[in-house]
């Protein structure tokens, strides 16, 4: 799998209630919701509709006035391709061992194979160029069926769109709403057609429909949102996570979009913060070199889990901002970014008031919230309690509502 980092270095810069026991939905012990309904195959059975998700959390409902906020924190995975190193299985593994809901942006060009890439007509690039490549067949087949088991199991299907480009004249950066119209297009006909462009016969289809799926997504290195947005509107999209430079405080919308950028954080040992993405912490520590010097793996390690912990921490301790991590399936620098982050989720699990969640089911929460409270949450700086404790704070918003609402009337 090609370098799908981020082009931040040195920056100085889950969504439905999970109830008051913080627990998703059942499943049965093969993956399956125990209300699973039989598949209806969709085209060429490359996916199937199979009725509602498994796993989800119950119905967001709105805070309660002097309510706090849960501290939501979204793991999210930038390309969900499995190469044969085991990554996609170890984190599937994670999250059911802590009551995880985490959001996988899917590249299509992963699950299509290299002899048939010349499918791929890639904006302002030669047809069938990637820069992140292909998989072979086999790892095509792992990613199907990594895939499936992580929809089953309760997470969701985004997009990191296709073939990652980032520099030049062909760089997303350039692209226009028209095009990346077109590359999502694609993006989708490789998710839903892959049967027929690989002839794989024996594996199960994916179940989910991925036109009712697909609502939101990661640009390539956080390159070409601007142009993005207006597409996303126009597909129903319901959030973007492509924003640099995010801060950690509370989101608003962008275009009509729930804005959910990568987020600065704490850098241990530096008075700058890191982006809160494995790659950016290996551009701070090894200048984007994935293999730096073994002898600093262990430092660096700690380093990259202490970081998302501060992150956390910062959050979960003041305004209870959202917060937003992207990994990639890599084992940059002996694999320590897998372990930092492995060791982070460990650290925030359990906690009170802490929802592991994806995207897709924070979006939901967000939009089942009273405006007003939204509003003040967004008063909240970053690392700042809320004046007064929050009972105080947000019975003020609660009443800030109501008048508001009588104003209106």
């Amino acid at each position: 799998m090609g370098l799908a980092g981020c082009n931040m270095p040195g920056s100085g810069g889950g969504g439905t209630d999970t109830g008051k026991d913080g627990k998703r939905g059942a499943k049965d012990g093969k993956g399956h919701g125990k209300d699973s309904v039989e598949a209806r195959p969709i085209g060429d059975g490359s996916t199937a509709d199979t009725g509602k998700q498994p796993r989800q959390p119950a119905k967001p409902q709105r805070l309660e006035p002097g309510q706090t906020p849960p501290q939501f924190v979204v793991f999210s995975w930038d390309g969900a391709g499995e190469v044969g190193n085991g990554l996609f299985p170890r984190f599937l593994k994670l999250a059911e061992d802590h009551g995880a809901a985490m959001t996988f942006f899917l590249s299509g060009v992963y699950l299509l194979p290299e002899s048939k890439k010349s499918l791929y007509k890639p904006p302002n690039n030669p047809v069938g160029a990637s820069d992140i490549g292909y998989l072979t067949d086999e790892h095509v087949k792992d990613t199907i069926k990594y895939v499936r088991q992580a929809w089953l199991e309760g997470h969701e299907i985004g997009t990191h769109f296709n073939g990652h480009f980032c520099g030049g004249s062909g760089s997303v950066a350039n692209w226009t709403p028209a095009q990346w119209e077109n590359e999502i297009e694609q993006a989708k006909s490789f998710v839903t057609k892959w049967r027929t462009n690989t002839g794989f016969t024996d594996l199960d289809p994916l179940p989910f429909d991925y036109e009712k799926e697909l609502v939101g997504g990661r640009t390539p290195c956080l390159l070409g949102q601007d142009n993005l947005l207006p597409t996303a509107k126009k597909l129903g999209w319901r959030y973007d996570a492509s924003s640099p430079g995010g801060r950690q405080t509370w989101p608003s919308k962008k275009n009509g979009i729930w804005n959910l950028p990568l987020q600065g954080v704490p850098f241990p040992g530096h008075t700058f913060e890191v982006l809160s993405m494995d790659y950016n912490m290996l551009a701070n520590q090894s200048v984007n070199s994935t293999n730096g010097n073994p002898a600093r793996y262990p430092g660096w390690r700690r380093q990259a889990r202490d970081a998302y912990l501060a992150g956390f921490r910062r959050a979960y301790e003041s305004n209870r901002a959202p917060f937003f991590i992207g990994n990639h399936f890599e084992q940059w620098n002996g694999g320590i970014y897998m372990d930092a982050v492995e060791e982070a989720l460990k650290g925030m699990a359990g906690h009170k008031d802490v929802r592991l969640v994806s995207f897709r089911q924070f979006a939901d929460w967000l939009d089942v919230q009273d405006p007003a409270v939204l509003e003040k949450l967004r008063t909240l700086e970053v690392g700042q309690q809320p004046p007064g404790g929050w009972n105080a704070f947000m019975k003020d918003a609660a009443e800030q509502d109501v008048e508001g609402q009588k104003a209106a009337t």
